[in-house]
């Protein structure tokens, strides 16, 4: 071999000595890395294992666990399609599943319009439900709004075809209220199923049900029936409960519904559904102001709130004011010490700031969130309303100065302010007390007759307490 090959061959035998060095440094940095995942793998496998034991073996997954949910409450609606087997065994298939398809999507808009869930369709059958995921107290009367829209729907797409000569379709309904367990599915759109007597009762109920009907049971009655004209329809045997009492739906009342029809809403509907839906809209803010208000706030608490609520509601039936007028008045007290959550100060303005945000969720019209607004800036001190509601909110949100418990309450109203270097001793709180409930006057006829002899011991009794400090 000649000395410049030997040279060459020395050279390769370097060069693949030194990647082979580097191939062997490499897998070390992957077994270190790979042997610190194992670790951290044992550390979460131990971790499930301390929170849920045995959930981890065998592969199995805690997740499964976590979404799995009950509601008390819910609304499930099963739709049967009628006639779609029979139409696409004599016509042309393609055209009978364009069609239902078209049915399959006006029902998807009408559950999204009532804020239900849809569950799944199996063919011609259409499955959703209300109260889920999102609990609410309307759920009821949504699920029969959604069905009546349903009903009219096929019925107009039924009327149509008959003039044409064309396939008739049908449709059958049935609704059942009560708790449900739903298991969670997917990450990115979450699909739901649900479980249960309620979801066994509604099928059954559709299956019990005529062409062109929509039967209820008696639990999905009593709660709608203020709302629709309901006609008794008969017994279903459930097992182990005895007989079911059914109901099938006609529609709408006639004062609930534009020019009779007994489908379209109208304003009073609306009124009356928002005052049931305020059960929800208060649960919220409630839950909100426990979690967010500042914990200095011993007098403007959620206590507080709550008693304006209330009184508004009582001096607003006393004082004669319409069903719409008392929903403004209870949600104008709801919100009107809700700004504290940003500011002490001004915190009038800050909570219609947020009435303007939530409450077109709540189906709120504007002109409704405007005389709100107005409602709450007029408890801003010293108060000067400018119209019956404002007096009613004025004469509520001062109610405890006429209020046997006023020293308790007024005390807490001192530690509150002294607290922000708002006020000084207890004695100067006294006097301000005094000079302001002598110059303060009750709005209403109402509260006058029911606080105002009280709130003139009340002068008498922080008097002697002034006496008695100095």
């Amino acid at each position: 071999m000649s000395l410049s090959k030997e040279k060459e061959l020395v050279k390769r035998i370097a060069k693949l000595a030194k990647q082979n060095q580097e191939l062997e440094t490499q897998i070390k940095t992957l077994q270190k890395h790979n042997e610190k995942l194992m670790r951290e793998n044992e550390k979460q496998k131990a971790l499930l294992e301390s929170l849920s034991p045995g959930l981890v073996k065998k592969g199995i997954q805690i997740e499964s666990k976590i979404r799995t949910l009950r509601f008390d409450m819910a609304t499930v609606l099963f739709a049967d399609i009628q006639g779609f087997s029979k139409l696409s065994d004599e016509s042309d298939s393609q055209a009978i599943v364009d069609k239902l398809d078209e049915i399959l999507y006006e029902f998807d808009q009408l559950v999204k319009k009532y804020h239900i869930e849809k569950i799944k369709t199996i063919g011609d059958t259409y499955m959703c439900a209300g109260g889920v995921p999102v609990k609410n107290i309307t759920n009821p009367v949504d699920v029969v709004m959604a069905a009546i829209e349903m009903h009219y729907y096929i019925s107009q797409v039924k009327k149509e075809n008959r003039e044409k000569g064309g396939q008739v379709w049908d449709l059958k309904l049935g609704i059942h209220t009560g708790p449900v367990t739903a298991s969670m599915a997917g990450k990115k759109k979450v699909s739901y199923e649900i479980k249960g007597d309620t979801v066994n009762t509604a099928s059954r109920i559709e299956s019990a049900a005529e062409e062109g009907s929509v039967i209820i049971s008696v639990m999905t009655y009593e709660l709608v029936k203020e709302f629709f004209v309901c006609e008794y329809y008969g017994k279903m045997p459930v097992k182990y409960k005895g007989d079911l009492d059914m109901y099938v739906v006609r529609g709408l009342k006639p004062e609930f519904s534009e020019d009779g029809d007994g489908v379209t809403p109208n304003k009073a509907f609306r009124i009356k559904y928002g005052l049931i839906q305020f059960t929800d809209l208060q649960e919220m803010i409630l839950d909100k102001l426990e979690k967010e208000l500042p914990k200095y706030l011993y007098y403007h608490n959620v206590k507080h709130t709550v008693d304006v609520v209330t009184e508004v509601e009582l001096i607003g039936w006393a004082e004669g004011v319409s069903d719409e007028e008392i929903l403004l008045l209870k949600t104008a007290g709801l919100f009107h010490d809700a700004g504290h959550i940003v500011q002490y100060d001004n915190h009038e303005y800050y909570g219609t700031v947020m009435a303007r945000e939530m409450l077109p969720k709540y189906g709120y019209t504007q002109d409704q969130i405007d005389r709100i607004c107005e409602i709450i800036m007029a408890t801003k001190l010293p108060p000067q309303p400018k119209n019956l509601l404002e007096d009613i909110i004025c004469d509520s949100d001062l109610d405890y100065l006429g209020r046997t418990d006023f020293i308790p309450v007024s005390n807490t109203l001192y530690k509150e302010l002294h607290e922000q270097n708002k006020i000084g001793t207890l004695s100067e709180w006294n006097k301000l007390q005094v000079k302001f409930i002598s110059g303060h006057q009750y709005f209403t006829k109402t509260a006058r007759s029911l606080r105002e002899v009280n709130k003139q011991k009340q002068i008498e009794r922080i008097s002697s307490l002034i006496t008695e400090d100095e």
